[in-house]
């Protein structure tokens, strides 16, 4: 049986479809032929979007909608209350597009059993429970530093000068700010500041544990908590973010700074640039920007540990071989009586493996190198 599921037809319907409402249409037609989408698709594979505002087909939104087939008007949206007049009406299908790359945990899972486990194979006998335990463990690591990282977040800095850590965030790729041109400049972290813990204290210094400052007497050693009292911000973030960021930090690639001859030596580079610094608080799961982020778009680029949701537990097919070296020598190394070659044997395969996963996958284009390479060869003239 083979790997696509789908037609082409149904694979390529999927593209985002626009109406603009009337007032009284409740029936938006997608596609005309049944074929055109997969048997069972329902509004659970639909986006709608009513003025680029996402709507869910729960009643309690007042948007309830469906999405069937139907003789009359093939794959269509029905509205139990028709959009108003003038609005735009964005249909989205859940096609999986670009899809084909990744082969799925549950798949990975199947053909470790069926190649790797049984009489006369590598492992004799394992538990399926202990194979995905380990397959998880395998993507956990290899989504650290081989799989491509595709998570992003876009949100306008507010006033408070922060944006909080995704859910499903283990570590940032890098941050940026997109200008009016789309253009990113990448944001540099500020190393030298924090926000830690502000503890409350009294006027000559001492720690203060009277929550509301009533002056309540003490009762024995406590006041009103035996706990300390830590304030919202401490004076170190609330200097950084109303600080104005110094106009003498050159941007290394803004060319109206470069004229200046000799004023560049000796910069740090991490400090020579004017698009902004951040820092992030771990205690509080949020990202702190400088002030002059304020109002801007914010873009976040974030590794996850590829676990968060089913959906995302996929592995790209450049690393599935890597995937079952993994599986394979954590399976065996964690048994009592297996001789200490094989082992050796599949940690130096698991290895190899990700390595030429880890090279697959970094993309790498002759013609592209050797586009960028031909600038290296211009001569430098003093």
């Amino acid at each position: 049986m083979g790997l696509l599921t789908q037609t082409q037809q149904q694979y390529y319907s999927g593209d985002r479809k626009s109406f603009t409402g009337d007032g009284t249409t409740v029936n938006f037609t997608v596609a005309n032929s049944l074929s055109a989408f997969p048997a069972g698709y329902d509004e659970t594979n639909v986006k709608i979007y009513l003025d680029d505002v996402l709507q869910t087909p729960s009643s309690a939104s007042g948007t309830n909608y469906a999405f069937s087939h139907s003789n009359a008007n093939g794959w269509n949206v029905f509205f139990a209350t028709a959009p108003a007049n003038g609005v735009t009406i964005t249909i989205e299908v859940d096609n999986n597009f670009g899809n084909y790359q990744f082969t799925s945990l549950d798949s990975i899972v199947n053909q470790f059993m069926i190649a790797y486990v049984g009489e006369d194979k590598v492992i004799s006998k394992a538990k399926r429970a202990d194979v995905a335990f380990y397959a998880q463990r395998a993507i956990q690591e290899l989504s650290f530093d081989t799989f491509k990282s595709c998570k992003a977040q876009e949100i306008t800095v507010p006033a408070s000068l922060t944006m909080i850590l995704p859910h499903d965030y283990v570590n940032y790729v890098k941050l940026t700010w997109s200008d009016a041109a789309g253009i990113e400049h990448v944001l540099y972290p500020a190393r030298k500041t924090s926000n830690p813990s502000a503890i409350k204290q009294d006027a000559d210094g001492h720690y203060s544990f009277d929550i509301d400052d009533d002056t309540t007497p003490q009762i024995g050693d406590r006041d009103d908590t035996t706990n300390l009292i830590h304030n919202s911000n401490s004076d170190t973030w609330n200097s950084y973010k109303s600080a104005t960021p110094s106009t003498g930090q050159n941007d290394s690639q803004d060319d109206t700074y470069w004229p200046s001859p000799g004023e560049r030596y000796g910069l740090d580079p991490q400090y020579a640039q004017t698009n902004g610094s951040f820092f992030i608080d771990c205690n509080t799961g949020k990202i702190h920007f400088s002030s002059n982020i304020s109002g801007k778009t914010v873009i976040l680029e974030y590794i996850s540990d590829g676990l968060g949701t089913d959906d995302e537990m996929v592995v790209h097919k450049f690393a599935e071989e890597a995937m079952y070296k993994w599986i394979a020598y954590s399976v065996l190394s964690t048994r009592i009586g297996i001789p200490e070659y094989i082992i050796n044997r599949y940690k130096k395969e698991k290895f190899a493996e990700t390595r030429k996963a880890k090279l697959r996958l970094s993309n790498i284009k002759l013609e592209e190198i050797t586009q960028i390479l031909r600038g290296k060869s211009k001569q430098i003239k003093h």
